[in-house]
Formats: C-alpha cells, structure tokens, sequence
C-alpha cells in the first residue's frame, strides 16, 4: 500500500488476490469468506493455484512445485487439473520432506545392518548421536519442514556419488516426472517446474520430462495480482 502511495483510507475500494497454502483443506474457503475484512472483495486461492497462473500469465498452463512438499496443477479449457499434494507423509512425493524420510529411513536400516553403510546414512546418524531412538524421539515431533531440512544433505551427498543418496535422489527424481507425465496426459501443453528443490532435481529427471519444461513467466505474486484483476472485473 505504501509503496503504491494509498492510504489506509483506500482500502475499502481495493480488490485483494490472497494466494494461501492449505486452503484446500475441508472448509477453509467457506471460513475465509465469512471473515470480516479490510477490503471492497477478497478472492482467495492456494499458493499453487497462483504460482500456476503467475507461471504462465493467467493462461492455459500447469505447473509441479518440488519443495518441503510437491504438487502438480494446472489450467486447460476451463477445467482444473490436479496431482498429488495431499500431505505428507500420505503424499507429497519427491519433495523435500519425502527426500529426508527416505534418508531416515536407510540410515536406521543401516544402523541395523540391513543395508550397506554410506556416508551419507552416517552423517544423517550423526544428528542423532548414532542413537535409534533419538529419532524415534525426535519423530514424534517432526513436521514435514523438519523432514525437508535433511534434503540438501542428501543431495549434496549424492552429487558426490554417495549410493545410498543417489537412490533416494533417483526415486525422488522419478516421482517427479511422474508428475509431469500425468499433467501432460490431461493436456497440458505447457508445464514449468517450480519449488526450492526444483534447480537441484532438474538434471536428474527424464529427458524426455525436461524437454517438456518450461520457464515461468512471472511469479505467485503476479498470479495473486491476476486473480483480483479478474475479481475486479
């Protein structure tokens, strides 16, 4: 508001665009509406719903995020298309926080003797005093944010060749393109892959997904700006 020179006094002649995450949950939208606010009108979206218009500047267009968590969405003839991103850990594959499960997973394995030992499960151990049940502990607690903070130690490892990185990275990887692949069968012509995670998986996807790969045109914040032009009429 300040940087355009309004008021508060503006307010109530603005039409908001609010981009938020979890908004898919059951009655999110209906409680939003009912919420008194500072605006003229309010149009609400997930954040994917507006990094997907912002992408590919309100037209037709999907788009896989792959951060803490990972989603693919998109827009084609009027209709919404929509993988995955239902939550971890029931979902949210190839993300970060599916990245570090999988690394707590092997590590605990191969502090058993079930698997061959990396440096990578080594490290991950470390974090927990080569203890069991201090991620036993520690899980208990654990979101999916937690989870995500073990990634860039697994995919640090695995461009070092690290076996045990590189397979969890490939899985990852190939969750990913299955992402891609079904946006692409329900049509989508254009699709642009986004996230904190979305530059390190790249060269590790199928030559054939990266092709599909588009670069965005602008961000969530521009899809956010296009939703309440279109509130606006």
């Amino acid at each position: 508001m300040a940087e355009a020179g309004l008021s508060s006094d503006d307010w109530q002649h603005l039409t908001a665009g609010i981009a938020l995450a979890g908004i898919g949950r059951k009655g999110a939208r209906a409680a939003l509406a009912d919420m008194p606010g500072r605006f003229a009108s309010a149009v609400y979206a997930s954040d994917a719903e507006a990094a997907c218009l912002g992408a590919h500047s309100g037209q037709d267009g999907a788009i896989v995020i792959a951060g803490t968590g990972s989603i693919g969405i998109g827009y084609v003839d009027g209709r919404e298309l929509r993988v995955g991103g239902y939550g971890f850990p029931v979902s949210d594959e190839g993300s970060g926080a599916a990245l570090g499960l999988h690394a707590l997973q092997m590590a605990l394995r191969a502090q058993d003797g079930r698997v061959e030992q990396t440096s990578l499960l080594a490290e991950v151990m470390q974090r927990f005093r080569d203890d069991p049940f201090e991620v036993v502990s520690w899980m208990d607690q654990a979101t999916a944010s937690d989870y995500a903070t073990i990634a860039p130690v697994v995919l640090r490892h695995a461009d070092q060749g690290d076996s045990a990185a590189r397979k969890i990275v490939q899985r990852g990887a190939e969750q990913i393109d299955a992402l891609v692949r079904t946006l692409a069968s329900m049509g989508a012509a254009r699709i642009t892959l986004l996230g904190g995670l979305s530059s390190a998986l790249e060269p590790w996807l199928a030559p054939d997904v990266r092709r599909r790969l588009k670069p965005a045109d602008g961000d969530a914040v521009s899809g956010a700006i296009l939703l309440a032009k279109r509130a606006a009429g």
